[in-house]
């Protein structure tokens, strides 16, 4: 089973090195890994360009540095460069949380049969990635908790490439921010595929990306309202603040 990973970069020169270190000292190597930058001018290509030159020969590395409009156009140029069987992120602030994680995630996948897999991940402290901030433990599947607010951590999740091809990308011209937001309920709600949980830490992510932002959190909210009237859970803004409420325990448990 090849899995293909991308990662989206733009101006993370000090953080970007870690994500691809994160992918390429895995421990399962059918690998197909997908960078794109959009045209960065803090030196992030040349630093992608020379971690890279040192890629084991049995990962592919794949590369394209050009203009766009934000990640999510990025996240679908790569989705679209993907020959993998399964599709997952590594966002170029975040990391995988151990070099087994890939062989964890192709096992589980191979042993249910799943479209759509997800786990569990933790945000830290930018500047002391050592700091647990946020524990989220996504729990067990079902439509009905979804109905109410319920969504995973978005990069945990491993799809299926031919369902991509069948349920669709990531809709960026609607959305600035919360496209993840509408990706996942279009296909845990939207859809009727078959979904697995993997209870184990995939990803660490440092707080301040796109989506934990303060200074974007109310283009977030509206956004997120958005996509669940879209595909008709309603009343939208409580199932909104439902979401909000389900993150309030992963304050308090980060063991």
């Amino acid at each position: 089973m090849k899995i293909s990973i991308i990662t989206a970069c733009y101006n993370r020169a000090t953080t970007i090195v870690n994500a691809i270190h994160s992918v390429l000292t895995q421990d399962y190597h059918d690998i197909e890994y997908i960078i794109v930058d959009g045209a960065s001018t803090d030196g992030s290509q040349q630093v992608i360009e020379k971690i890279i030159a040192d890629a084991p020969e049995t990962i592919t590395v794949k590369y394209i540095s050009e203009p766009d409009h934000g990640m999510y156009e990025a996240i679908n140029k790569g989705i679209r460069m993907a020959t993998g069987d399964v599709v997952g992120l590594v966002h170029s602030d975040d990391v995988l949380s151990d070099n087994h994680v890939i062989s964890d995630i192709a096992a589980e996948l191979q042993r249910s049969g799943a479209d759509f897999l997800y786990g569990d991940g933790v945000f830290v402290d930018a500047h002391n990635t050592n700091h647990i901030v946020r524990n989220w433990k996504s729990g067990k599947y079902s439509r009905s908790k979804v109905r109410w607010g319920w969504l995973p951590l978005h990069p945990t999740c491993y799809v299926k490439r031919n369902v991509i091809q069948q349920v669709g990308l990531y809709d960026e011209q609607h959305y600035r921010i919360a496209a993840d937001t509408d990706w996942l309920v279009l296909y845990l709600w939207r859809n009727s595929l078959d979904v697995t949980y993997l209870h184990r830490r995939i990803i660490t992510m440092r707080l301040g990306g796109l989506s934990t932002d303060a200074s974007k959190r109310k283009i977030v909210w509206r956004e997120d309202i958005q996509a669940f009237h879209k595909y008709g859970l309603r009343p939208a803004p409580l199932i909104k603040i439902l979401k909000m409420v389900r993150k309030i325990p992963q304050y308090f448990s980060l063991s």
